[in-house]
C-alpha cells in the first residue's frame, strides 16, 4: 500500500506495516481523514495507539503528515478501496463529516466501502460517524433522514448502531478536527453523531 510523509511517497507491505504494529494493541484509523490534523492531534495525545489516516488527497496530507511520531501512518486510498494489508488489523473507525464519494457510499449502501469496512476491522471494533447538514444538503438529503439511512446501512453490514445524536456548537468546537471547527463557526453548523460496535 501507498504511504505518505510529506511530499515523499513510500510503499509497505504487511510485513513492514505489522513491525510498526507490533508495539500497540489499540489501532485507530481515521477514514476521509483530509488534512489528518485529527490523526496527529491522536497520536500526540495517546502514544500507547496508534493512529491511521485514510485519504485519496495526497496534497492534503503534506504538513501534518510530517510529524515525526512513530504511532502515526498516512496511507493513500479511496474509502471504496481499502488496502488488503489492514485486513482485521483496526480496533476503532472513525469518519469525521464526510462529503463527495465517502459520504455518497455510506448513503447508498455501497458494498465496497461497508465491506471495506468490516475486513478490515477486528472482532468487537468499534466505529464512528460524523455527519453534517451542509454536505448532506449536496447530496439533497436532510441530515436527520441521511443519518438513518447511514444508521441504516451500517446496521445492515453487520454494525450495532446506536441512535444518531445531534451534535451542539459546543461540541463541535472541542472536536479535535480542522472541519469541525470551520462547521462551529459557519452558516450550518448541524451536525449528528453514530456510533456502534461491530458483530464479528
Amino acid at each position: 500500500m501507498e504511504t505518505i510523509w510529506g511530499k515523499t511517497s513510500q510503499p509497505l507491505d504487511l510485513n513492514g506495516l505489522l513491525d510498526r504494529l507490533k508495539s500497540y494493541n489499540r489501532v485507530f484509523l481515521d477514514l476521509g481523514t483530509g488534512d489528518g490534523r485529527y490523526v496527529r492531534t491522536l497520536a500526540v495525545e495517546h502514544p500507547d495507539w496508534f493512529i491511521i489516516g485514510v485519504d485519496s488527497c495526497r496534497e492534503n496530507l503534506h504538513e501534518y503528515s510530517r510529524a515525526k511520531l512513530q504511532n502515526m501512518l498516512f496511507v493513500i486510498a479511496s474509502a471504496q478501496g481499502l488496502p488488503g494489508e489492514l485486513s482485521g488489523l483496526i480496533s476503532h473507525i472513525t469518519i469525521h463529516f464526510p462529503w463527495g464519494s465517502l459520504l455518497g457510499s455510506l448513503l447508498t449502501c455501497d458494498a465496497s466501502l461497508l465491506n471495506g469496512l468490516s475486513s478490515i476491522a477486528r472482532g468487537n471494533a468499534r466505529i464512528d460517524v460524523f455527519l453534517n447538514g451542509g454536505a448532506m444538503a449536496e447530496h439533497g438529503v436532510d441530515l436527520e433522514c441521511g443519518a438513518r439511512s447511514v444508521y441504516q446501512n451500517l446496521w445492515d453490514a453487520g454494525w450495532q448502531m446506536n441512535a444518531p445524536a445531534p451534535m451542539n456548537i459546543c461540541a463541535l468546537q472541542k472536536h479535535p478536527t480542522t472541519w469541525a471547527r470551520r462547521l462551529a463557526h459557519g452558516r450550518d453548523p448541524r451536525a449528528m453523531a453514530l456510533s456502534g460496535i461491530l458483530n464479528k
